[in-house]
Parts: structure tokens; sequence; C-alpha cells
């Protein structure tokens, strides 16, 4: 069942406040503290969308503009209880929507490897391959050996 009233509102900055909840409500994704008060603080500091459904923030997709022509999906989050309803899907569209109307040519996301054997990542790394990102490389050091990173692009 997909949401026929969700309101796409934004871009935002400052927003740690109201996404605090959503990571946190996502511990198989968010689970170590020392990361979550990084991204935060980070957040507080990126443009992020929301989606908001009955006056309620239910999810959020932060970016980073890296230069002219490259973005980052640097952090999304929805409430466990609003996944698969397209919500995420939604976000991302909106901003890809953003990124174009700036001529950012790629769109890039970072996440676990697919060699690490959690469940959850592999379900954010099917979503990205739907939302049409593919992977160009895993970085064993940025994150450590046992928390391998793949960079996922999409050309715009």
């Amino acid at each position: 069942m997909k949401l026929s009233n969700i309101e796409l509102v934004g871009s935002f900055y400052d927003k740690a406040e109201v996404c605090e909840s959503i990571l946190r409500a996502l511990p198989q994704w968010f689970g170590k503290e020392a990361a979550l008060i990084q991204y935060l603080k980070d957040i507080e500091m990126l443009p992020s969308l929301l989606a908001v459904v009955n006056n309620q923030c239910i999810g959020f997709l932060t970016f980073k503009l890296h230069n002219e022509y490259a973005a980052e999906l640097y952090i999304m989050g929805v409430r466990p209880e609003y996944h698969r309803q397209g919500i995420g899907c939604a976000l991302v569209r909106r901003v890809e929507s953003i990124l174009r109307q700036q001529s950012i040519e790629y769109w890039q996301v970072k996440t676990l490897a697919s060699s690490h054997p959690d469940k959850f990542y592999a379900q954010t790394r099917a979503f990205y391959f739907s939302m049409g990102f593919r992977p160009l490389e895993v970085f064993t050091q940025l994150w450590g050996e046992a928390n391998p990173c793949m960079l996922m692009v999409k050309r715009l």
C-alpha cells in the first residue's frame, strides 16, 4: 500500500531534532551511538527533505553537495511502520529533481558492502539498486575492514 497523503517539504537545515527520533527508531542501521551523534551534527549543517504525514515527520533524506557536478545521499531514514510504502522512493526522486535543477550530474551513496553479512544492509543495497544506483567501488579502510564501504553512483 502506498501512502497518498504524504507531503515532502524542504529542503531545510537544522533538522537534527526532528530526524533524531527517526534514527533512534532504526537501531538495525543506526545503533552505534557515536555514529548517530555525528550524523545529527552533520544533519544540522546539510539540507534535508522531510516526509510528513498528518503533521508528523515520518522520514527524511539529508544530502550533501560535493561540487558543481556531484552530490551525495548522505543519510536517509523512514520510521519502520512506514517502510515499503513508497516514502523512501519519493524522497530520493524529489531530491534528484532538486539536484537536476542545479545541473548536478552524479549522485552517490555510501553503504555497507555486500561482503558484510548484515541482512538489513542487504535490504538497503536492494533499495538503492531499485532506485538506479550502481556499485562503483568498495573501500575497506574508510569505515574499517570490519565495515567495508560500498560507493554506489547514479548519473542524473
